[in-house]
């Protein structure tokens, strides 16, 4: 049944106010995710000095640290999930959450078992709801995180793998997060943060020039162990903190692309609502004037 021109009004005016609201929104995303990638390329100059300190530290001491040793056998594995707190993203969280069931196959394949950990309210919900057992969950900061939130997850994750398995421990540490390329490309990653892969010496590249890597003479104190373990953990957490920045500035780059599309898809439906409710009013009107004729053809008729 056709609709009539009152309910392509309403329908056109529920529409319009809709699209006000994925517009103000669209503008909120761009404001917030500019900041976001700010805070994101502000990290990349501490992040990778403190790369080439572990680095450096790890390839110019014998000391064993349990943050880069292999254990002889895997058997426990811990997955951080990075998702958004609200969706309206687009794909952003449908993404990840493919991206760490993929992971978590995988894993299980393996023979390996999965400790899950959820950052963020959707992926929460959607392990929750499918009866997945979470270790434990943070919310609330997914737009805008900060140190503290990283400092708490990192020294969660690493207490549980200094643990023995057996005891509830886990024997390596990966992360699902959402990389930043631009503002129109996100790309989805996993990374095994724990153990550790240390890049030994004689793997270090050459200066550029085709002369060797020169590997300098470096004195601890008090002593590479204890330098080792103040070190890794900053790392670690450093990474965590990394991955939640690059993130949140993801997640707000989908939310402004999602509801730009809404806001397109919300004029093409105004216009076509518009014309349609045109031709019903112009059907009204035709109409109104065949009873007018007619009407008054009758009553010629009656007086003759």
């Amino acid at each position: 049944m056709p609709a009539t021109l009152r309910q392509l009004r309403d329908r056109r005016k529920s529409v319009a106010a809709t699209m006000k609201i994925t517009r103000a929104m669209e503008l909120i995303a761009a404001s917030r995710v500019t900041r976001a990638q700010h805070r994101a390329k502000a990290a990349v100059p501490y992040n990778a000095e403190l790369v080439q300190a572990v680095s450096t530290l790890a390839t110019h001491c014998d000391a064993i640290h349990p943050l880069t040793s292999e254990p002889p056998q895997s058997l426990q594995a811990a997955v951080l999930v990075i998702s958004a707190d609200r969706g309206l993203a687009g794909a952003y969280n449908t993404n990840v959450i493919r991206t760490a069931e993929g992971l978590m196959k995988a894993l299980k394949a393996d023979g390996k078992g999965v400790a899950l950990y959820t950052c963020g309210r959707k992926a929460k919900e959607h392990f929750e709801y499918r009866g997945v057992p979470i270790e434990h969950a943070w919310a609330g900061f997914s737009e805008r995180p900060h140190y503290e939130h990283a400092k708490e997850i990192g020294e969660m994750l690493i207490g549980q793998f200094m643990l023995q398995t057996p005891g509830g421990g886990v024997d390596e540490l990966h992360i699902v997060f959402t990389r930043f390329r631009s503002l129109v490309s996100q790309q989805t990653q996993i990374v095994r943060l724990l153990p550790l892969l240390v890049v030994e010496a004689e793997d270090a590249p050459d200066a550029g020039n085709g002369a060797p890597h020169m590997v300098e003479h470096y004195e601890f104190e008090p002593d590479a162990t204890t330098v080792l373990d103040r070190l890794l953990p900053l790392y670690v957490i450093n990474q965590i903190r990394f991955a939640l920045t690059e993130s949140a500035a993801s997640e707000l780059a989908s939310r402004q692309q999602a509801m730009h599309s809404a806001t397109d898809n919300a004029k093409q439906l105004i216009d076509s609502l518009t014309r349609d409710a045109n031709q019903a009013r112009q059907a009204e009107i035709t109409q109104e004037i065949n009873e007018i004729v007619g009407g008054a053809g009758a009553l010629a008729e009656e007086q003759d």
